[in-house]
């Protein structure tokens, strides 16, 4: 009854968390932010991970460790992907992106995740899939501060830069919540027994 009781709030995080990633994409495009581009990819590794944490709802412990793990590889994917496009925007400057999209599409995206994180909180912790869960969209409340932060610093300097060093911060951030969660993967949970039901 537990397990399935995560199926609704999970359901609604993935649909947050979708929803964020295409107004942010959309968003990053249109004002040439590398740190609305990075967010928005990191929701949509995101809205995989939920997708995943659905699957696993009612599977055996093995299942649930398995895609908790491919939620870790698809972050850490995406992420070496985004490090590659931060250094070619290095290389190849595109200049300094609008900065009040970045402010308000953030602002936005952090009251979407919090509320995401009270949805979460009706799921029942422990287990691997469900931990990835919180460790992404806590994960999100700092990229999404980290965002407004670039904003403001854009408009002050003038320069992309700013944009670009929170793209690649965003990028370590995804990248270190891939570790958490492979580490997850393999190791004990409380709460999980040692069966694989």
């Amino acid at each position: 009854d537990d397990d399935a009781s995560n199926r609704g709030p999970l359901m609604w995080a993935l649909a947050i968390n979708f929803t964020l990633f295409v107004g942010e994409l959309a968003a990053g495009l249109l004002s040439g932010s590398m740190g609305l581009v990075a967010d928005s990819l990191d929701m949509l590794a995101d809205a995989f991970v939920y997708a995943l944490s659905l699957a696993a709802v009612g599977g055996s412990l093995v299942r649930k460790r398995r895609l908790a793990a491919w939620s870790g590889y698809l972050q850490g994917g995406l992420a070496l992907l985004g490090f590659a496009e931060v250094v070619r925007r290095f290389v190849v400057p595109t200049g300094a992106p609008d900065v009040w999209p970045m402010v308000v599409v953030s602002l936005i995206a952090l009251g979407a995740n919090i509320a995401t994180l009270v949805v979460l909180r009706r799921t029942k912790r422990g287990e691997a899939h469900i931990e990835a869960s919180w460790i992404f969209t806590s994960n999100d409340i700092k990229v999404n501060a980290l965002v407004i932060l670039a904003g403001l610093l854009v408009w002050w300097s003038s320069s992309q830069v700013p944009d670009l060093v929170a793209g690649g911060l965003i990028f370590l951030i995804v990248a270190n919540g891939a570790r958490r969660i492979l580490a997850l993967s393999r190791g004990p949970l409380k709460g999980e027994s040692s069966g694989t039901s």
